[in-house]
């Protein structure tokens, strides 16, 4: 069941903005959906990718959170459909970090790749930092990151943190921890090694 003639109640026209959550785990999808209309967005919510579409074809949000592995329509289907026919900016949220997945997470263009468990706290100041970079509305194109942004830096970090996580079986500090001391064996800034890590991955991706 998805709400899909309904913004949450908790917040007003006057909120920070409207988001979209989409995740087939009810405990996690509750716990999004009351944690960012506590940080002041209106918020949509999807168990499925089929309903996801149609709330965002109804009601235009301004940003997508996605889970990625969904029975069905995965979040890379939905994230696919807002990039080309409503271009809607997007996010992903996941326990997976695989080779294959990070390839397609930066070939969709996603604003920001966060990786699971992950806590409100941490996803609520993702989303600010995803708002404040989004693409404008009348951009006629699929919105993809700029390049050379902080924001873009930052997205790298946390695909490659994600990385880390997934082939060590870490904890998100011990992965920053990893990279950090990556880094600093390298005399390299962490931005660095993380680039180097996420195009270690794609190339596994592409080639063998």
């Amino acid at each position: 069941m998805s709400s899909l003639d309904g913004v949450s109640k908790d917040v007003g026209a006057s909120g920070k903005g409207r988001i979209l959550v989409v995740d087939d785990d009810r405990l996690v999808l509750a716990t999004l959906t009351h944690g960012l209309a506590q940080a002041g967005y209106e918020v949509l919510d999807a168990d499925n990718g089929d309903d996801a579409i149609l709330i965002a074809r109804q009601h235009r949000p301004d940003l997508a959170l996605l889970d990625i592995r969904m029975e069905g329509m995965t979040g890379f289907d939905v994230a696919g459909y807002l990039r080309d026919y409503l271009q809607l900016p997007f996010m992903f949220l996941s326990a997976f970090a695989d080779e294959a997945t990070v390839a397609k997470v930066k070939e969709l263009g996603a604003l920001a790749y966060l990786v699971k468990p992950l806590d409100i706290h941490q996803i609520v100041p993702a989303v600010e930092a995803a708002f404040a970079n989004r693409p404008a509305r009348t951009v006629a194109a699929p919105p993809a990151p700029a390049v050379d942004s902080t924001s873009s830096l930052e997205v790298v970090e946390a695909m490659a943190l994600g990385v880390l996580m997934h082939r060590y079986s870490l904890t998100r500090a011990q992965a920053l921890s990893r990279l950090e001391r990556m880094a600093a064996e390298q005399s390299i800034e962490t931005g660095e090694q993380a680039r180097r890590i996420v195009e270690a991955v794609e190339q596994l991706a592409l080639g063998s």
